[in-house]
Formats: structure tokens, sequence, C-alpha cells
């Protein structure tokens, strides 16, 4: 039954109320629920309590802090929009502090942009659970977290557990090796499953807003393209017919002489068919990143097609223009294209093209973190090849590159070689499953310190391509 305890004032003189379910122990192991709003707090707690798991619920990120650090709990359920501090930086504050850090936080809220999404990931929140809530996905999301949790925790008991009997018993370390690569495959079967799941949802979440924005766009776009057709002509027969009536008449009035000075008619039958014409031009720039919207994200195309993949790397290219541009901090990156006119070649684009970005982005990121000290332009270099049994994709930066330990663990999940609350690792793990396990290619990379960074990509032209991640 959910019970509301006496108010108690914060440091702030700020009121809140914590609510308990039964009669949970703060001593006992729990899941922290955070959100001001009681209506939620009611479904979290009938959707969670009737699974058997105890619950805390508390209405402000300074009292979810307060209780974290006191008596830690298994779990942050953490609403976003709420007064004093939001979930964000309650999220920030919590992976600050040594005692609350590993603690996993999952956000539940009713943001749905991309970037507050990423946001979300890169504070170092696990998960997030978008509002309304639907129980079923609560108790998933939940649930895969707990299980990570009892994983971990169950591979410090038996390592704990195999240390003591090797001295007691005089174990060879051969088992205690083996019982832990045992438990480390399936920790890393776990991880592997998450990443496929942030993958889904992220892929999802892409598809719908690629299909609103060419839903919102499109029919606007397209009336003003017609009407722009429409136009030109009768303006240009209007100016037409005054140049007739000064030829008929060459004598004007007073009046109308004014009125020709002071509307700049000379002016006018000049400039108005420009601006049309820039109109028709900035219509038609509108109409090509729709066109590579589509092609980006390929909504509705989960089966293999034939595609062409240099138009592929060419939509990305244009989405990410804005990132290529000059910056404040440096200047535009230069994009060498080495295209080899490949023909269509049988794949799934729309994940595809998912790689294409994250390896891209990955090069600009590199080339930004080192431009206070750059030495030459910033320039990112695609090539494309067609060998004998499949596809070259090479896509390379100039950037100060990274050491050799780090090239064997740049597709590990979570591992990232940027500063903390910049990224996830997530990017190019789930580019190497895609190429890897759903293309049957490869994805390798190649760097030398000071000398840039190479992703080589390497496509099979064969048809057998696996559906594990459609």
């Amino acid at each position: 039954m959910l019970k509301l305890d006496e108010p108690t004032m914060n440091d702030s003189c700020s009121t809140h109320h914590i609510y308990t379910v039964g009669n949970t122990k703060a001593s006992a192991p729990f899941i922290l629920v955070v959100d001001d709003e009681p209506a939620n707090l009611s479904l979290l707690k009938e959707a969670l309590s009737a699974t058997g798991l105890k619950i805390r619920v508390v209405t402000s990120g300074l009292k979810a802090i307060e209780i974290a650090r006191k008596h830690p709990p298994r779990l942050i359920l953490l609403d976003v929009a709420m007064p004093e501090i939001d979930g964000f930086e309650t999220c920030q504050r919590l992976k600050a502090d040594v005692q609350t850090a590993n603690i996993p936080i999952i956000f539940a809220t009713a943001f749905s942009e991309l970037d507050q999404k990423i946001q979300a990931f890169s504070l170092g929140a696990v998960d997030y659970i978008t509002k309304p809530f639907h129980v079923e996905e609560v108790l998933a999301r939940v649930k895969v977290q707990l299980a990570l949790q009892a994983l971990n925790t169950n591979l410090q008991e038996k390592n704990q557990a195999l240390e003591r009997e090797v001295q007691a018993r005089g174990l060879a370390e051969k088992n205690l090796t083996e019982s832990n690569h045992k438990l480390q495959h399936s920790l890393q079967a776990l991880q592997k499953a998450q990443v496929q799941l942030i993958q889904s949802k992220k892929m999802s979440s892409l598809g719908q807003m690629m299909a609103g924005i060419a839903h919102e766009i499109n029919n606007p776009i397209n009336f003003i393209y017609g009407n722009i057709q429409y136009l030109r002509q009768p303006i240009l027969d209007i100016f037409r017919l005054i140049d007739q009536y000064t030829i008929d008449y060459p004598e004007e009035t007073k009046t109308i002489a004014n009125l020709k000075n002071e509307l700049d008619l000379n002016f006018l039958k000049t400039d108005i068919p420009k601006v049309l014409t820039s109109i028709h031009d900035g219509v038609n720039r509108i109409q090509d990143i729709l066109t590579s919207l589509r092609i980006f994200s390929h909504l509705n195309e989960a089966e293999r097609k034939k595609t062409s993949i240099e138009k592929g790397i060419d939509s990305v290219l244009l989405i990410l223009g804005n990132h290529i541009q000059e910056q404040h901090n440096r200047p535009a990156i230069r994009i060498i294209k080495q295209y080899s006119n490949l023909p269509l070649i049988y794949c799934y684009p729309g994940t595809l093209n998912q790689v294409f970005w994250h390896i891209i982005i990955n090069a600009i990121d590199a080339l930004e973190e080192q431009i206070d000290h750059a030495i030459q332009t910033p320039a990112i270099t695609i090539k494309t090849a067609l060998e004998k049994e499949s596809v070259s994709i090479k896509i390379s930066d100039n950037g100060s590159g990274i050491p050799e330990n780090v090239q064997e663990k740049i597709f590990d999940p979570f591992f990232s070689t940027k500063s903390v609350g910049n990224g996830k690792g997530l990017g190019l793990a789930i580019s190497h499953q895609i190429i890897v396990e759903q293309h049957g290619g490869t994805l390798k990379v190649e760097s030398n310190t000071g000398q840039g960074l190479t992703f080589t990509i390497l496509l099979p032209l064969r048809k057998n391509i696996s559906s594990e991640l459609e």
C-alpha cells in the first residue's frame, strides 16, 4: 500500500514528501523511484511492487541524492522534468559521487528528441523509459538492469569463493581462470543483448523522426514549388503589359512618373525574376535534403535490397553538413571522395548507413579534439573500391590517431576514448555488429599515432546475409 510520510525539510527549506511501499526498510535492498507526479508514482508503484520488488519513492532530485548516499539503492528510476534540479543534473551529481557513481539509472521521461536521449546516455544513464508508461516495457527494462547487476554481483561472489577455495584446497589456477572465462562470457552476452536493444530503440526513434520530418515538410514544399511555377509567368506578363503601355502611351502623367520613380520599376523588373529563381533553387535544395533523409533512414525497408553504397554515404554527409562546415574553433573539414562508381550492392541500407554515420562522426570528433595543435587542414577521405569478392570502403581522417593498445579495444561495448560524459562506447560496437554479424563482412581499424585513423569495411558480394539485426 502507498503511504505518505510526514513532510521533511531539506537545506533550502523546500517541502518534500517521501513515499514508501509496505514496510520497506531503508537498509534493505530497494529500487528508488524519483518523480514529482503522483500519478506516475502510483503507476510505477503498482507495476514494480506487483513483482515483489521493494520500492522507495521521493519527489525531488535533492532528496534522491540524500537517500542514495545514505542507503544506496539497487536501481534508480529518475524523471527528467522536476523542480529544484532536473533529472539530468541529479544524474550528473550522482555519477560524480564515489558513493553513488555505480548505481544504475534509468530515465523515466516524456522527452522524444534524439539529442536529449543521447544526453541521457552521455551522463551515465543505462537506459530510458518514455511516457506514457507501458507496464511491460518498464518491467522488461528494469529486469534487464537487475539481471546485469546480479550477474556482476554473482561474478564478484564467484571470484571470491573460488579464491578462498584455492587457498583452502590448493586448487589449480586453471580452474579459477576457466570459471572466470565462463562468467565473463555470460557478462559479454548480456552486454551484447543490451547493445542490440539500444540499437533497435535508436533505429525506431530515428525512423519515426525521419517520417515526421518528411511528412511535415513535404506537403508545404510541394505547395511552394507549384505556386512558384504558376507565379513566374503572370509576373512576367504584367511587366510585358507595362512595357506595352509605355510604348503605346509614351507621355506619362506626373503621378505615373512619380510612382515609377518611387517603385524603381526597372529594378523590380530585374530583381523579381532573380528572387523567384532563388526561391526555386531553395525549394530544390530542401527537396534534396528530404531525399537524403529518406535514403539515410530507408524507412520501412527491413529486408536486404540492392542499394547504392555511395549514395548512402552522400546522404550521411549531407545530413552531417553542419558538423563539417567551419566552426568557431576550427576551419571547415575537407571531404575527399574517391569513389569507384560501385554497382548496386545487396545489403541492409538502413543499418549500413548507421555504420557510415558512426564512423564519420567518430572522425569529426577526432579532428575537433586535436584542432588546437593541428598543423594541417582537417580532412576526411572516403574511398570505395570493387575487389574480387567484396566491396571495400575506407574512411580516413588526418587527426592524431590512437595507440595500438586502444585499437584492440575500440570495438568493445561501452569502451570509449572520449572524456567522461561525451561518449558511451556504443557507436563502434554497434557498427561492428552490423558489419560482421548482419552483413558477414569485416570492420578493421588502422592507425599510427600522429598519422590519423582509417576504418576499413569489407562487404562480401554473396547474397547469404544474416537477418539477425533486422
